[in-house]
């Protein structure tokens, strides 16, 4: 579960939970993942671009897995993260027509593992008012040299009023000591 909520105009409050099930080598785990909180503050505005800084505290999840803690997450972690988004009308040299790009990067600090660098690049194209796709990769590496990930989701999102349904699949491009996540996603959003 993803939830923001607009306190200003420029800062926002944020929220992700979720339930994991799944299992690897070394654990089987099933149980309330990590809880985040976070304040996302929109630094600099123009009418086709935006760059936020985010700020975020996580509790680390409680499942079952004979003792172990949820996998890659500490029990008190905090986040950093700086985006920069654009958007393009479909004016101009490139034609691009309605389609966006937005570039973050984030510095995890896990209590108890070892700390993380992430970088997440999505490029989303509006199809007429009803329709869009997207392509969003996800990547990073822990400080230690150890795990290493890229992968890949391709998704399409259909609009319904305040409603939006997203499907798509996830996969993964690269990795080492990290779960290889493959599968079909979808998601229900609810703009208020």
């Amino acid at each position: 579960m993803f939830a923001e909520y607009g306190l200003t105009e420029r800062l926002t409050l944020q929220f992700k939970g979720d339930w994991q099930d799944g299992r690897d080598a070394f654990v089987d785990y099933e149980g309330r993942g990590p809880l985040e909180l976070g304040v996302t503050w929109q630094a600099w505005r123009k009418p086709q671009a935006a760059i936020s800084l985010y700020a975020g505290y996580a509790a680390g999840g409680e499942g079952r897995n004979a003792g172990y803690a949820t996998p890659g997450v500490g029990e008190h972690d905090l986040e950093v993260r700086v985006s920069l988004g654009a958007s393009f009308n479909g004016s101009g040299r490139w034609r691009l027509g309605r389609s966006f790009v937005e570039l973050q990067a984030a510095r995890r600090m896990r209590d108890g593992l070892p700390d993380e660098t992430r970088a997440d690049l999505t490029l989303g194209r509006h199809l007429g008012s009803r329709w869009m796709v997207l392509n969003q990769i996800y990547s990073g590496a822990t400080d230690d040299g150890g795990a290493r990930w890229a992968q890949t989701e391709t998704s399409i999102v259909r609009t319904f009023g305040p409603w939006r349904v997203q499907a798509g699949w996830r996969t993964p491009l690269a990795g080492r000591k990290t779960p290889a996540s493959r599968g079909p996603i979808i998601a229900l959003w609810r703009s208020f």
